[in-house]
């Protein structure tokens, strides 16, 4: 696993224990650096910040391209992701929609359900 795939995973734990507790977008993150085990990368801190920043645009954005899903019939996990890589796609410059992408569906047949790689790897294609 590449350190920024290990980073995104971070930021998806993050955003998921967040919406686990009926938190705003990112609401944990604070909780996460205090404690600081494991440790929170800069990375993590950008992507955590930057869909909990942009968190409405991004929650439209994916809405308009998920045909026939509302984001709170999605499952968590993919929920996240999405609003990680669409972030990514939409803010990094560094990173390229396809690395986004890619990293998204990767980590969703790791963590999610046997039809989300398919279903987020649409969603993202339709937005970059």
């Amino acid at each position: 696993m590449s350190a920024r795939t290990k980073y995104r995973k971070r930021a998806l734990d993050i955003l998921f224990e967040s919406e686990l507790q009926g938190l705003p977008v990112g609401g944990t993150l604070a909780d996460r650096l205090a404690v600081n085990d494991p440790p929170v990368h800069a990375y993590t801190v950008q992507l955590v910040e930057g869909v909990a920043a942009n968190a409405e645009r991004i929650d439209a954005l994916i809405a308009e391209h998920a045909k026939g899903w509302t984001l709170d019939r999605m499952p968590v996990v993919d929920r996240n992701l999405l609003r990680i890589a669409a972030f990514e796609i939409t803010e990094v410059d560094d990173v390229p929609a396809a690395v986004a992408i890619a990293e998204a569906v990767e980590l969703a047949k790791d963590l999610s359900t046997d039809d989300s790689a398919g279903f987020i790897n649409g969603v993202l294609s339709a937005i970059a």
